[in-house]
This record gives C-alpha cells, structure tokens and sequence, in this order.
C-alpha cells in the first residue's frame, strides 16, 4: 500500500492534493505579520495554488519554461513554486541577497520567463537588469508597499493574479479540467526544481532535481526521524539553498506538518519561541552565535546568577549527553540535573525557542565540537549531517545513540558511500542530480556514468564505520615539509572560540601556517565595553592590542591541541592577523551561503599573506568595499601581525598506526 501510494503521489502538486483530501484542515503554513500569525490549512493552500496556476497560464507560462523565485521565505513565494509546477514548469530560486550581477547570470544562463519576486526591492534589482534576461516576460511581486506608481504593463500582484485564477477556475470548467490534466500527467521523472550552486570557486552551477530525486529523500530523511504531521518547523533559510527545499518544501508536504515563515530574519529567535518548533535546521553559525550571546548575557549577570548558570553548566557538560542518549547516570547525577532543568536548561531551551524539539540538525560547515555539545548537554537533539545540492541534501546522517561531534554519522538510508584512492568521498544514491544545465562538461567531471558522484570533500571511515570529513579535496595541502596542511580544520579550530567569527588559514607550499582572522563584533564589542575600552568601528577595536592579546591566546590553545594530533600537528600557526573589515559576500569574499572564497581571499589580500610570510611586523592595505545601498567605497588599514610560539608534535600511538 505504501509503495502504490508512493508511485501515485510522485510529484508535488500531487502531494498537495493528497495533503488536502487526506488533512485538509490542519495548518499547512503560517506567516507572522504586524505581530499576527495568519495560518492555511492545507485545503486552502491547495485552492490558491490552483488559482494562481490559473492566472500564470493566463500569462503565458509553458511546461518546461522556467521561474525565478526572489525573495525571503513567504506563503505565496512556495506557492509560485507549486503553482508553476502544476503547469509543468520549473522553479529557479534565487538567492535574495545576491546583488545585481550574480542574479543577472543566474536569471539569464536559467533562462527565466517569469519572475516571482518579494518586494520592491527585488523588483528594483530586476528592472535594473532586464536588458541582460530580455527573455523576462513578467514579475509577480507579493508586498506591494513602494510599487504603486510603477509600471504594470509587465508587473503584477500575486494577490491579484490568485483572485483572477480563481475567477478563472469558477468561470471555465475546461481550464479547471486543463489544470487537473496538467498535474495528472506530471511523473517522477519530471524536473522538478533548479538549484544553483553557491559559486565558491566560480561561476554557480545549476543542478537539475527531479521529483524522484528530491521526494526519495525526503521521504527517507522523515522516515529516518521519525517526523510526522504534527511537526512544527521555522522556514527561515534561503529559498535557493537545497537545505530550505528539502526541509521546509519537499519534507513538508511528505509528512503533512507545518512550516512557519517568520515576520523577519530578525525574529526568527523569537517567532520559533511562540510556535514551538519541533524539527528544526540551521548551520553552524547560528548556534555559534546563540552560544555567543548566551555567554555575553551571561558575563553581565548578577554574581549569584552567574554562579548557578556556570555549576549547572558543569553538571550538564558531565551528564547531560549520558542522559539524552538513555545510558546509566547515578540518581544523584539525575537529581542534581533535573534541577539544573528547572533553574538553567529549560530557560535557556525556551529563549533558544527549542522547548519543543524533536530533533535539530546542523550541517554546511564543521560544528565546534564544544558548542556541539553543549545544546546535547541541554538535552536538545542536536545531529550533524552530511550533504550536497547534488544529493539532493542526504549523503550521511547520525542515528540515534550514534551521535558524536567528531563525525558526520552513517550512510543515509539508500546512499552508497566509497573513499576514492585519493581520499575524497564519492557517493551514489537515488537523490543524485540528473545535470548541471547546460553544462555538459561539469556534469561529466562531476558524476561518473554509473552515477557515482564526486564530493569535492576528503574524507575517511573511522572504525566504528562513521564518516570523518577533513576538508575539501583540492584544498588539503602539503607543506613544505611535507606535513599535512587542512585548511578548514584549522580555521574550525579557530572559530569555536566565541571572539572569532571567520578565519583563513594559509599554508600550501609554505615552511609554516598563518591566518587571518575577523573577530565577532558581538562579543568582542561586549568584552571591550566591560573592560572600559573605547573603540568607534570595527576596524579600530580589531587593530586594538588587547583584542590582539585574546585572540593571540586562543591561537595558542589551538596550536597546543594541534600539537596532540599527529596527522595535523605541522598544521600550527606561526603569524596571524586580524583583518581590518568583515569578510562579506557583498565583496565576493564569502559565497551567499557563507563559506570562504579562499582563493579570492588570497588574491584580494596578496600585500597582507605577504606581509605574514615575508617577516614583517605590519602591512598597509585599501580595500574596496560594497555598502549596503550599494555604493562602494575604500577602507585603508595599517595590520599588525603578531608570531605565535608552536609545540613539539606528538609521535602517533602504534594503535593508531594499526588501525589507520
């Protein structure tokens, strides 16, 4: 029965219909706006995303034709995926902050007929464009606040096409039976959705999902968890990020639960609070700095407050993941963190908004092992995963009573993993993309013709059959001594501490390691509040000598654990700096999903890996730099670098030997 229902309800829209005949009145998403949630059920969503396929037929949309979808998370933003994918057509989302020139490729390699974008702001950006994606017949738009003057030969409001729709459908039965016939005939097979790769090391590549690619998986990703209807979830991540389509679209209408769009990316905090999510997601930086804030809060309350928070702190961090993971604790251990539940982890679970949670995921990045571990020790669920876009997500996954910080987890359920000879991590599953489009020739470096996938990632099974990823596979370095040089590693090393918010660590071809460094404003900022130091912007409390002392302090920490580790002690860090300015992406310096451009980096800064290479105690440099209203501007800095002192490396264990 299961499997019959599964060939049946193989695409979205057909999901769709099956969520509103089988629970039509539960929630199927909310939107929090002025302060209110405003909640569909399932039976609503499904009449409007009809309706408004209606209205894009009307407008010209074809199968096979492609939509761009621009904006932060809203209601009618899924619905313009759904809609046109009732019609056959293919949804491209992109990513909302990408300025005017990463979206104009997008938009124009995509070949994009229409567009469904947020606000005015996004409309702006397109119209700014449009001579580069003259194949752009209309723009939808959902806030109208600004648009009012604006020409609407080509512009239209989404809640006017959804009552046009509608009309139509009440008006014409035939195009009501055309639509039945357009969902009916949609398969599996179909391409279901575009996603463009983030461009960490050129041009985004866009990777071409079917339906049977991204249902499969999430299908076996809720099986894996067990998530069901009644799951509460905050959609809050980018459209275009895999991540967002897989556990707030695809996994949403597999098991029928909730997602919530929050009124702001500035009240996600508080609007999962009000929900109660169970099933929640975010990269690793988010928890960072949940742990950040929760620790500045923390060095500003009273003595006796302080106290309680760091015992209890203590008590959690020797029992607490013991507990979640149901093995033997002594009542004592039990009793004293029941209390600590009451006094400590309960508020701070209700302030996280993680009261509720069934199971929180992290993944994109490597999770500092301590910060890992403290929301386990809270009794939060919190796993690491493994994946890819061309996964659609799931390579591995952490299952129950598995769960370490050091590890990605297993397999996911139906995904072959293999070590290639030269240490990258291949993988073959039924979520596997079909194509880049249009680009025949990244498809074929990329997937092999048994369909085994290239990850671009190094990586190694433990012994207890558990992936280890070290770094990307082009990445991963020699020294000039031959040592081992991971870059991420170290830089991960670096950014548990909560005064580091990025690091770049240098060192292929060198006789030693250096690094930038930005610090986080937050809690930095906090602590030179708190020591009477006086500072006017970044760039003056980064070149600050007190804040170089701290952070020359935790380099030092790092580099006596390297030292401990065998395979990575020559990884140490000789000389660092603190960059005058935030890594942004804005300057092309991070990818829209936050990961480093490392070799930009280092072209872009060539005077200052110089400076840390050539002996020198400091370094001019002027950088061009891109506001936030888009203007450019220059930032010139004078950098100090400091050494670092490095430890004897550690002789590996014969154990070791062995068992590598």
């Amino acid at each position: 029965m299961a499997a019959a229902a599964s060939t049946r309800d193989d695409t979205f829209p057909k999901l769709l219909g099956r969520n509103a005949r089988d629970r039509g009145a539960r929630p199927a998403i909310r939107h929090k706006d002025f302060g209110i949630w405003q909640t569909w059920t399932w039976a609503e969503v499904h009449g409007l995303c009809r309706a408004y396929a209606a209205a894009l037929h009307e407008l010209g949309l074809q199968p096979g034709e492609t939509i761009a979808i621009v904006g932060t998370n809203r209601p009618r933003l899924y619905w313009s995926m759904m809609a046109a994918q009732m019609l056959g057509a293919i949804p491209v989302p992109v990513y909302s902050d990408s300025v005017a020139e990463e979206m104009a490729y997008v938009l124009a390699h995509a070949d994009v007929k229409l567009a469904a974008v947020e606000d005015q702001e996004q409309v702006d950006k397109l119209l700014s464009i449009s001579e580069r994606i003259p194949n752009l017949r209309h723009i939808l738009y959902d806030e109208e606040r600004g648009l009012r003057d604006y020409d609407h030969t080509r512009l239209h409001h989404i809640e006017r096409l959804l009552a046009r729709g509608a009309e139509t459908l009440r008006a014409d039965p035939a195009a009501a039976a055309a639509l039945d016939a357009s969902i009916a005939a949609g398969k599996g097979a179909d391409l279901g959705v575009i996603l463009y790769t983030s461009g960490t090391t050129g041009r985004p590549k866009g990777v071409m999902l079917t339906y049977d690619n991204v249902l499969i998986s999430a299908r076996n990703g809720c099986a894996f968890d067990r998530l069901d209807e009644t799951e509460e979830t905050i959609a809050y991540l980018p459209l275009a990020w895999v991540g967002d389509h897989i556990f707030s679209y695809a996994q949403s209408l597999v098991a029928g639960f909730c997602v919530n769009c929050p009124e702001s990316p500035d009240t996600v905090v508080e609007d999962r609070r009000e929900i109660g999510t169970t099933y929640a997601f975010a990269p690793p930086r988010v928890y960072e700095n949940l742990l950040t804030l929760t620790m500045v809060r923390m060095e500003d309350a009273a003595p006796l407050k302080r106290r309680m928070f760091h015992y209890f702190l203590d008590v959690a961090k020797r029992v607490g993941e013991p507990i979640l993971n149901g093995e033997s604790v002594s009542l004592t251990d039990r009793l004293l963190y029941g209390l600590g539940e009451a006094l400590v982890y309960g508020p701070l679970k209700n302030r996280f908004g993680f009261s509720r949670i069934k199971v929180a995921y992290t993944a994109g990045e490597a999770i500092g092992p301590e910060i890992f571990r403290f929301f386990r020790s809270l009794g939060i669920n919190l796993k690491q995963l493994y994946g890819q876009t061309e996964a659609a997500v799931y390579v591995t996954m952490q299952p129950d009573g598995e769960i370490r910080a050091d590890t990605v987890g297993r397999p996911a359920p139906e995904v072959e993993v293999r070590i290639a000879d030269n240490g990258e991590v291949m993988f073959r599953s039924p979520g596997v993309f079909q194509a880049y489009y249009k680009d025949p020739e990244a498809t074929a470096k990329t997937k092999t013709a048994d369909g085994w996938v290239h990850s671009g990632d190094a990586g190694f099974f433990d012994a207890t059959g558990h992936l280890k990823i070290i770094d990307r596979a082009k990445d991963v370095g020699k020294m000039r001594d031959g040592s081992l040089f991971p870059p991420k590693y170290v830089e991960n090393k670096l950014k548990f501490y909560s005064n580091i918010k990025e690091a770049v660590a240098f060192g292929d071809g060198q006789d030693s390691v250096s690094c930038f460094i930005n610090i986080d404003l937050t809690a930095v900022g906090n602590w030179a509040e708190r020591n009477g130091i006086v500072y006017a912007s970044y760039q003056e409390l980064a070149g600050h000598p007190q804040v170089y002392d701290m952070i020359a302090r935790h380099v030092d920490e790092v580099n006596r654990s390297l030292a401990v580790e065998p395979m990575m002690g020559g990884a140490q860090i000789k000389r660092f700096l603190i960059l005058h300015k935030e890594l942004d992406a804005d300057d092309g310096e991070l990818t829209r999903t936050q990961k480093v451009r490392r070799g930009f980096i280092a072209e872009r800064y060539a005077p200052l890996v110089t400076a840390l290479y050539d002996g020198s105690p400091e370094a001019d440099i002027r950088t061009e730099v891109t506001f936030e209203d888009g203007r450019k501007g220059v930032i010139a800095a004078r950098v100090k670098i400091r050494d670092c002192a490095t430890y004897p490396v550690a002789a590996p264990a014969p154990a070791m030997e062995n068992a590598a």
